[in-house]
């Protein structure tokens, strides 16, 4: 005789044709949430594996090519794969940003739904070595904000007025890549950032790099909240002035060459060129 008990299961299993049977357990800790859009990713199973792996990570963990072949059987060649596949779809950015002591470093930051609304940017990532791997974060930051215009400027300093060769630079930007065109309105409210740029120093092919280097493989968003936040979190330091020149005629004058009274152009008298060629021949000879 079967027991109630016993029957339950198989009832249960008699009603199912076939495919996965979930056995759930409630965990509290030490576990990763997946959005399905992740797990259920048609491709590479090395993609969908790299990313949780990823995800399942405190940050500041490396995530380097020689630390995730460390933990894989697959090779550099796969793992470098999905980094790329990750990239591109939008699970993971790579930012250049401006260092301690004006150092360019690269971070990488992993969301958990890309173009999800994000909230503030998590603990900033680790800088990466001179082999230029990146170091690894989480959550998302003001490059991937809300739709809307750029932030605002920062109020610790004055807005400086915006200078023609700052519009320029912004209007020229499509050139450098195609997605940074912007609206009259956005250049407007970026000039004055620029031109605070300018005014440190900073020569207008530096802002351009610093702008356009290093860009996501994918922009879900209007490119002015991103170059907003380059613009403030990049800002150079204040550049000295170079010493003054000093002063000089703007037209050299003319003198009497000593030697062979000819006229040459010189700051003080003495012989023109062929004379002291002549003479050094003279005390070579």
């Amino acid at each position: 005789m079967t027991s109630a008990h016993s029957n339950a299961p198989s009832s249960a299993l008699s009603r199912v044709s076939g495919g996965v049977i979930h056995i759930r357990t409630r965990q509290t800790s030490h576990f990763t949430v997946l959005a399905n859009r992740l797990a259920q990713r048609a491709g590479s199973a090395v993609t969908v594996g790299v990313a949780a792996y990823i995800l399942s990570l405190p940050d500041g963990a490396p995530i380097t090519i020689d630390a995730l072949c460390a933990h894989f059987a697959e090779g550099k060649t796969a793992l470098a794969g999905a980094l790329r596949e990750l990239e591109a779809e939008g699970w993971l950015e790579r930012r250049i940003e401006r260092g301690p002591r004006g150092r360019i470093v690269t971070r990488t930051f992993v969301y958990d739904l890309p173009g999800a609304a994000t909230g503030p940017v998590g603990a900033p990532a680790p800088e990466h070595g001179a082999s230029g791997e990146p170091g690894h974060g989480a959550g998302g930051g003001p490059e991937q904000g809300a739709t809307g215009g750029p932030e605002p400027a920062d109020s610790s300093r004055p807005t400086p007025e915006p200078v023609p060769e700052a519009v320029d630079l912004l209007a020229r930007l499509p050139h450098r890549d195609r997605r940074l065109l912007l609206s009259e309105r956005e250049i407007t409210a970026l000039a004055p950032a620029v031109t605070d740029w300018l005014g440190r120093g900073a020569a207008p092919q530096e802002i351009t790099e610093a702008l356009t280097s290093g860009l996501p493989a994918r922009l879900v968003r209007r490119p002015a909240r991103l170059l907003a936040h380059r613009l403030t979190a990049l800002c150079p330091p204040s550049r000295p002035a170079p010493p003054p020149r000093p002063d000089r005629p703007l037209v050299v004058p003319l003198q009497n060459c000593d030697g062979c009274d000819r006229a040459f152009r010189a700051d003080h008298p003495g012989r023109c060129r062929g004379c002291r060629t002549v003479e050094r021949t003279r005390c070579a000879a």
